[in-house]
């Protein structure tokens, strides 16, 4: 029943955002009673904390790895993450860029697993920018990690951008640019 409310769940934020959701909606959408809810979780909050770290967990980094260049296993990376954006629906958004921007509202565990998460990608990101400016092939006039955390920004803005247009053809053309701007 836990997993079936996090299947749920995860998708009716996806749709509705934090704040448009309820317990309820949840609990509809997973075919269980509301009561059972909080059988497996304490407040919607540590619910959504749980799928943030969950998205998470589900990111592929296998491309940021490997003998391509760094700035093409950035562009794979970046690619892969465009494609499960898609997939799960492209006016919907980046389920990370969607928690991101409620975390106002959303409450402390939403924003501090929100922030984990963005810390980790951007670590990881950082560590291909580090080894493109060993290599010479990414510029040095930053450090990796503002970097990293500029092209994840990036990205998480043209993702944006796609979901109100609900096409993501200028995400692939913003990614350019933002690679291009990494350039030596």
């Amino acid at each position: 029943m836990k997993n079936k409310l996090i299947e749920s769940a995860e998708d009716v934020f996806r749709r509705q955002g934090f704040n448009g959701a309820s317990v309820q909606d949840i609990t509809g959408a997973a075919g269980v009673p509301k009561g059972s809810f909080y059988n497996h979780f304490e407040s919607k909050q540590a619910l959504a904390a749980e799928i943030v770290r969950r998205y998470a967990r589900g990111t592929d980094h296998s491309m940021l790895q490997g003998d391509a260049s760094p700035l093409e296993r950035l562009r794979e990376h970046f690619l892969t993450q465009a494609g499960r954006t898609r997939a799960t629906g492209v006016e919907f958004g980046c389920l990370l860029g969607t928690f991101a921007g409620e975390c106002a509202s959303a409450g402390d565990q939403v924003h501090v697993a929100v922030r984990e998460v963005l810390d980790a990608w951007t670590d990881a990101v950082a560590d291909v920018i580090e080894a493109g400016q060993a290599a010479g092939e990414i510029t040095t006039a930053r450090p990796a990690r503002t970097l990293a955390a500029f092209l994840i920004d990036s990205f998480e803005g043209a993702a944006l951008r796609a979901k109100t247009y609900g096409d993501q053809s200028n995400l692939i053309e913003q990614l350019d640019i933002a690679l291009a701007a990494l350039r030596a």
